[in-house]
């Protein structure tokens, strides 16, 4: 007789693996199994004392004799120095029934493993393409008395197939697996109902159970039925389960759901359901699927099940949390009444909920939060001589910016307005502006940034919304509006009583209204957030010491006032007692300018989106002045870490630290940080991190219910951060922002989906809405469409977001699309409509492109079909030509020189990715302002004569691009 000791599967580690048998004869634990495990199939046998193994090989020899194609095959036997039901037995008994056969001649193995104690099992491992399940029985049948029970004298069917390739797996999203953990088995014993077997019960529970993680209703789970040879894997297509529905109503639809045949990818979730005997059958040696069940009941009633899972596709985590649920609503279809809704059964346990609400960060408390402007006025007593604020007209130190925002403050008040009242801001970025809004603050009002590029009737319709009697800027560039008075700084500055006139404030809360930020609205006009003082004063709290923020760091104020970042650059920098560098319009727009300014000011906490830093590094690239930059902060916008490996190439992540931050206005301003390292750009990472101190996260379903990690759903942000609501609108605020009953906590509701993972951090993956984030803006795509759709000569509209290169968010644009009514429009080209918007669309949200259709496409629902939408007509709006897709170059009255006018022509057309002519505007063919620093660079890359960014702007049309670059040429000649 043959012995064997190797063990082929061998363990990952067996000291550190879970004790998770529990009286199962074979459970997989962290072992690596190999592939062709899911091509085999086991039968276990158990053999009572005294074992004869002589005996056992005489009846296998002739058994093997009747099975037509199935060579004689040694009997292996295995001795064990220990007692049968020690771990010792069980590890040795798991590694013969997991190694699959792999001699294509000798499909079957047979191993006697013997025990200390005299009992034994025998252990049939063979090819499930060649030997059925019934040939293993009768074979076991035959070992165990010498008679074979299959009916007549027929012989044992044995096929000369080979195993066909396995189907591969379907991604599985939630399942949050680790690819270098592939073909790691681990194991997990369930615990079900005996009900769980028969009557569709447990696959109710695990459809139910997955249609929850992937968030869709209609799921499909794969099934292999030992019963009828185990050999073909199926897949059971539920449609839409609706939770409206009792237990009854589910079970009755899975009951005139039939197994199909197996798609080109198997489902993340299988079932496998054994008959009852006393035998231990594995249909496979490694899962069938990502997560497969396994269910069999015993002949005395009692039911073994287990799930195995892949850890490169299923983490632990998950694969633990799935199981739960899966016993959870098993054990919830088998007890609750028919008539009981599938939405009040519950995914989880409370106990499990609130673990999963503490992951997010909910209980963790900050300390007492105060008002802005009197943690100003502390830290100006602690450093009243350091520098606080620098622009280009020059420094003003704490003392003095305490000083003019008290004199703002008095001229607010000699004017009559109260506390609590809003008072409207629009003014270019430079130290005036930080006076200003520290003033209002100062002054217990609120105040309402309204960036100084606006449009005239964005301008005009916040000022009604908002209700604003005052606004701070210049009357020369601000609309007339009735009733409401425009004031210079220098107007407020003339006060006589500083120190009465900030008592306001004193007495004021930190509850009460700081400023009010407009975002985009999806009904078309724009929304104000209500943010209160103590938010902000949390932020800095929950950020100040992990970031090491203090009197030693210069920040940036890069952002427009009208945009929240702004809210972190200002009030972070001037509460920790650093200098805040302004930077103008026209250098945050020209990245040699800015990269300069960072150099020259030795900037050490530098805020950027995503879009704005890409142009950054290409700068920094050829820089030859060193930043001192040792904080880098990203916001507004998704971050693709893969615009990180040329920072990380110049400047170590060991000496500037870089954070990932997700964050919403309603949430002010950030809710979590991630520090960003070269190794999440090997990894892909799309971690924001975990909630801020204060702050906390949760996912959840359609419904409103929590969801586990893995589960991808709506994230909703609570604690420290959540904003008072929406301005005057408490119908749009009790929608988004929303009580937990279960917890009394008020949440936002962000419209962005994500999924938690097991540690806490966050993945951001999206918006559930169609909202989008372009150069750190947040914009409504309803609110672009909407006012597109209201010009007369306009009779549908749809808007979309395109992006030429995927990992190039500069190249990220907006293609409006419009339907025409001819009985209106008849003397209406596209530039008309185009122009009416810009009237109403700040700059950023002014379609780049907008093409004339016939009709929009529509869905089978009738809802608009965007997959459908043409490619757009770049050059609609220089051309009058809507229809034209792509322009053909042709030669122009003065046709440029084959050198320079040449060279700068090509460059327009690869960063526009359009043909370009003399006549052409860049930002008529799409070009925005990122795209205008693409041509700068590239132009500086290739040596040609510097353009500063005013100058493009200027000379926006190719033709006068051209002559001034030629100047430019001419200029520095010898």
């Amino acid at each position: 007789m043959a012995t064997r000791t190797e063990n082929a599967a061998a363990e990952i580690d067996p000291r550190t693996a879970p004790a998770t048998d529990r009286g199962h004869p074979v459970l997989p634990s962290r072992q690596r199994l190999p592939d062709r495990g899911r091509d085999c199939h086991a039968l276990i046998v158990p053999l009572p004392a005294p074992v004869d193994p002589a005996a056992v090989r005489r009846r296998l020899d002739e058994a093997g004799r009747r099975c037509a194609g199935l060579r004689t095959s040694r009997l292996w036997e295995t001795a064990v120095p220990t007692p049968r039901n020690t771990p010792a037995a069980r590890r040795r008994l798991r590694t013969e029934a997991l190694r699959p056969v792999r001699d294509d001649s000798f499909p079957l193995r047979a191993v006697l493993v013997r025990y200390s104690d005299g009992t034994a099992h025998l252990v049939l491992v063979a090819d499930r393409r060649r030997v059925a399940r019934t040939v293993l029985a009768r074979l076991a049948a035959t070992a165990l008395s010498g008679t074979d029970h299959g009916e007549d004298d027929a012989p044992l069917p044995v096929t000369g197939a080979t195993a066909a390739p396995a189907v591969p797996w379907a991604p599985v999203d939630w399942g949050l697996g680790d690819p270098n953990r592939r073909a790691v088995v681990s194991g997990r014993p369930l615990v079900l109902p005996p009900a769980a077997v028969s009557g569709k019960l447990l696959l109710g529970a695990v459809a139910l159970a997955t249609a929850r993680y992937q968030g869709e209703g209609t799921v499909e789970v794969g099934y292999l039925d030992p019963g009828s040879g185990g050999q073909d894997v199926r897949v059971l297509r539920v449609g839409e389960i609706d939770e409206e529905q009792g237990p009854a109503r589910l079970l009755a639809q899975l009951d005139h759901t039939s197994p199909a045949a197996a798609g080109p990818e198997l489902p993340a979730v299988g079932l496998v359901v054994s008959d009852a005997d006393d035998h231990t059958y594995l249909p496979a040696l490694a899962p069938l699927f990502p997560l497969t069940l396994h269910c069999a009941q015993r002949a005395d009633g009692r039911v073994e099940a287990s799930a195995w899972f892949d850890e490169g596709t299923i983490s632990p985590h998950v694969a633990e949390s799935f199981c739960a649920s899966v016993e959870r609503l098993a054990a919830r279809l088998a007890t609750e009444p028919g008539e009981s809704a599938l939405s009040a059964l519950p995914l989880m346990s409370p106990e499990t909920t609130a673990e999963v609400l503490r992951l997010g960060g909910a209980g963790r408390r900050l300390g007492t939060t105060g008002r802005i402007d009197r943690r100003f006025e502390d830290v100006a007593r602690r450093f009243p001589d350091a520098v606080a604020l620098v622009d280009e007209g020059g420094e003003l130190t704490y003392r003095q910016l305490d000083e003019r925002a008290d004199a703002v403050a008095a001229g607010l008040r000699g004017l009559g307005i109260a506390p609590a009242t809003r008072v409207g801001v629009c003014l270019d970025r430079g130290a005036t502006l930080v006076v200003a809004l520290l003033g209002i603050l100062k002054a217990g009002c609120a105040y309402v940034p309204m960036d100084f590029g606006y449009p005239a009737d964005r301008l005009t319709y916040i000022v009604d919304d908002a209700q604003l009697a005052l606004v701070i800027g210049d009357s020369a560039h601000f609309p007339e509006i009735p009733d409401v008075r425009v004031v210079g700084p220098d107007e407020l500055g003339e006060a006589r009583d500083p120190a009465d006139a900030t008592a306001a404030g004193r007495h004021g809360s930190p509850a009460d209204a700081a400023y009010v930020i407009y975002t985009s609205g999806s009904t078309g006009r724009p929304k104000g957030v209500v943010v209160p003082h103590r938010n902000v004063t949390a932020l800095l709290e929950a950020t100040a010491t992990d970031f090491a923020l203090g009197p030693d760091d210069v920040w940036t104020l890069f952002h427009s006032s009208a945009f929240d970042f702004s809210v972190w650059e200002i009030w972070g920098c001037l509460l920790t007692g650093g200098r805040l560098v302004v930077v103008s319009y026209w250098t945050a727009r020209d990245t040699d300018e800015f990269h300069r300014l960072l150099a020259e000011q030795r900037v050490t906490v530098l805020n950027q989106t995503p879009s704005a830093f890409t142009q950054l590094v290409r700068a920094d690239r050829s820089a030859k002045d060193e930043l001192s930059v040792r904080l880098l902060v990203f916001g507004g916008e998704p971050l693709d870490v893969q615009v990180l490996a040329p920072w990380f190439a110049r400047h170590s992540p060991s000496w500037c630290r870089v954070v990932n931050m997700f964050g919403i206005t309603e949430t002010t301003v950030h809710v979590t940080a991630k520090t960003v390292t070269p190794a999440d750009l090997v990894a892909g990472s799309r971690s924001v991190g975990r909630a801020l101190p204060g702050w906390s996260l949760s996912v959840r379903d359609t419904r409103g219910r929590v969801l586990p990690p893995g589960a991808a759903g709506e994230i909703h942000v609570g604690g420290a951060g959540v904003a008072d609501g929406y301005l005057g609108r408490p119908e749009l605020t009790a929608q988004r922002f929303v009580v937990d009953e279960a917890t009394g906590e008020r949440l936002y509701r962000s419209g962005d989906k994500g999924r938690l993972r097991p540690d806490g951090l966050l993945d951001h993956l999206g918006r559930l809405d169609n909202q989008v984030k372009i150069r750190g803006h947040r914009i409504e795509l309803d609110e672009i469409r909407s006012v597109l759709a209201g010009d007369p000569a306009v009779s549908a509209a749809a808007v979309v977001v395109g992006q030429d290169s995927p990992h190039d968010s500069a190249s990220r644009r907006i293609d409006a699309y419009v339907v025409l009514d001819r009985n209106r429009a008849r003397n209406t080209h596209i530039r008309q409509i185009l122009d009416n918007a810009r009237r109403i669309l700040p700059d950023y949200m002014v379609p780049s492109t907008l093409t004339e259709i016939p009709a929009v496409p529509l869905t089978a629902n009738g809802k608009p079909d965007v997959t459908r939408l043409p490619p757009p007509a770049r050059a609609a709006t220089a051309d009058h030509r809507p229809h034209v897709e792509e322009r053909t170059l042709v030669p122009d009255a003065t046709p440029p020189d084959d050198g320079l006018g040449r060279e700068i022509l090509e460059i327009w057309e690869k960063i526009l990715k359009t043909a370009v002519a003399r006549s052409d505007n860049f930002f008529e063919l799409g070009g925005n302002s990122l795209l205008v620093v693409h041509v700068l660079t590239t132009m500086r890359e290739r040596g040609l004569p510097r353009v500063t960014l005013r100058d493009f702007y200027a000379n926006s049309t190719a033709d006068q691009f051209i002559g001034l670059v030629e100047g430019a040429r001419g200029s520095v000649m010898p």
